[in-house]
């Protein structure tokens, strides 16, 4: 049997497995007695130097059971995980649904353009706050990362979120379906952004459970640092009726039970 290296966003961790990813994720969502627990999002490792983590321990550790069992995981880091994992050993990501399908998403160098004015982001490590910002993905990157700031992070893995109408007339803009409960706070966040174009990002909420529902998702999700981005273009509106309709019926169905967000 293979062993396999995740770094998990929610929470963040880097985690050994004999799992490949549709099991591990399925295994993260529901665990080992099928009962609906939750979503996960974490990347496939490959490539990770030795001197970063105890990768010697994995070997030891992650072996199968006696009764020949796979094991299932074995935690190797849960504190700062993401800045100490480079960003060329992040591989594939994976989006797990609270009933266990799992959406691979593969990287691309085709960065959507990003034409609208204002953007919603969502932090998912090492921080979790939400922020609205006139930068487009890879710009919050390089903002986020710049040790020049007080208030920076090494690295940093976002998902961007969807805004309608807000995104260019925030103040009169049409809500339509987007799942957000607190609409006017997140108006006047963009609001305050737009008065203030020398502001580069504002808070809409500081912190927050490590989920999001799979239907807000705009362009995708990013991760990276001062020299290295990596982009996962979340799937077209006909890709998800059509090549992962399983995925999506899965994700519209159980992320509606979690609620609204704000």
């Amino acid at each position: 049997m293979s062993n396999y290296l995740y770094l998990l966003l929610t929470p963040e961790a880097l985690v050994a497995s004999m799992l490949p990813p549709e099991e591990f994720g399925a295994y993260l969502a529901v665990g080992t007695e099928k009962r609906a627990h939750g979503q996960a999002v974490f990347f496939k490792v490959e490539d990770l130097p030795n001197k970063i983590f105890n990768l010697a321990d994995m070997e030891k550790r992650c072996i199968p059971h006696p009764n020949g069992e796979p094991k299932h995981s074995v935690y190797l880091s849960i504190y700062r995980v993401l800045e100490r994992v480079p960003v060329n050993s992040l591989k594939n990501l994976y989006l797990t649904t609270p009933d266990g399908k799992v959406l691979e998403l593969r990287q691309s160098k085709d960065l959507p353009e990003h034409t609208h004015k204002y953007n919603l982001y969502q932090e998912l490590a090492p921080v979790t706050s939400r922020v609205v910002s006139g930068l487009k993905p890879v710009d919050l990157i390089h903002y986020i990362t710049d040790k020049e700031h007080n208030l920076f992070v090494p690295r940093i893995c976002f998902v961007d979120l969807r805004l309608g109408e807000l995104a260019e007339n925030p103040a009169e803009g049409i809500v339509g379906d987007l799942p957000y409960r607190n609409v006017e706070h997140l108006r006047d966040c963009i609001i305050q952004i737009q008065k203030n174009p020398e502001k580069s990002t504002k808070t809409v909420n500081r912190v927050n459970p490590q989920w999001f529902p799979y239907r807000a998702v705009a362009t995708g999700i990013y991760a990276g640092d001062r020299e290295n981005t990596c982009y996962y273009p979340f799937p077209s509106e006909k890709e998800l009726q059509t090549k992962y309709y399983d995925w999506w019926r899965s994700a519209s169905i159980m992320g509606d039970s979690f609620g609204t967000l704000f």
